[in-house]
């Protein structure tokens, strides 16, 4: 009975923090939305709201750390248990993670529009990786909660993808510069967008491999035995 008990009180208090990791990635997917709106429009308020939010999610993390800290601690997980434990911690750390990334193109996107004329369509060179990359960050969000190992596993091919897209925004981005000297300080704020949005992807896909982790215990990273969908050349 006392096992029964303890194993009750640990799924309740990790059910507790993966509610609350959701809630992290929630904030974050929502900042990342909005720092592109405000590289599009140049809104300055609303990209305040998002470099301010960012202390919100980091002070989250660090709550986060501490109750899986407490966690481990108090109940002792082994096993899948642990696992879990551990690559939720990860989960928390990329999460954060992506919100400095948001921030940091919420407050390129105030100096870009602060300066006045711009003389490329920054947005449009950034629009499709951005789409990708929210796409991918979602859905990494989804199988994490639902602990879908085959959605994660059709997620890490997408970020191959979205690094194709950027390295082809770079060659873009250089040949606008190298044509025209007066594109290079719109087009170097474009290209410090540009590889946020492809970091965001990567910490999306090291979500969906923490998934198949803690499901199957494989880990996959640094490793090539995913099928990818497109050659990044």
């Amino acid at each position: 009975m006392m096992g029964e008990h303890s194993s009750k009180a640990y799924d309740t208090e990790l059910e507790g923090i993966r509610s609350k990791v959701l809630l992290m990635g929630g904030m974050v997917e929502t900042q990342f939305l909005d720092a592109m709106t405000c590289f599009r429009i140049g809104n300055v308020e609303r990209a305040e709201r998002v470099i301010a939010e960012d202390a919100n999610v980091n002070q989250l993390e660090v709550q986060l750390d501490d109750q899986c800290s407490h966690l481990i601690v108090k109940r002792q997980p082994t096993a899948n248990d642990l696992r879990t434990v551990m690559a939720t911690i990860k989960v928390i750390t990329d999460l954060e993670r992506i919100g400095d990334e948001a921030a940091k193109i919420a407050r390129i996107s105030k100096a870009l529009h602060a300066r006045g004329a711009v003389t490329l369509n920054h947005y449009e060179m950034v629009r499709n990786i951005a789409t990708a990359t929210s796409d991918l960050l979602h859905d990494a969000l989804d199988a994490f909660a639902r602990s879908d190992e085959k959605q994660a596993l059709e997620l890490i091919a997408q970020d191959a993808v979205i690094d194709h897209e950027y390295r082809t925004i770079m060659r873009n981005l250089i040949t606008f510069m190298m044509e025209d000297p007066r594109t290079i300080s719109a087009a170097l704020d474009t290209m410090w967008v540009a590889k946020a949005i492809e970091r965001i992807g990567d910490h999306a896909k090291n979500i969906a491999e923490y998934v198949i982790y803690v499901v199957e215990g494989r880990d996959i990273r640094h490793t090539h035995s995913v099928p990818t969908e497109a050659s990044p050349e």
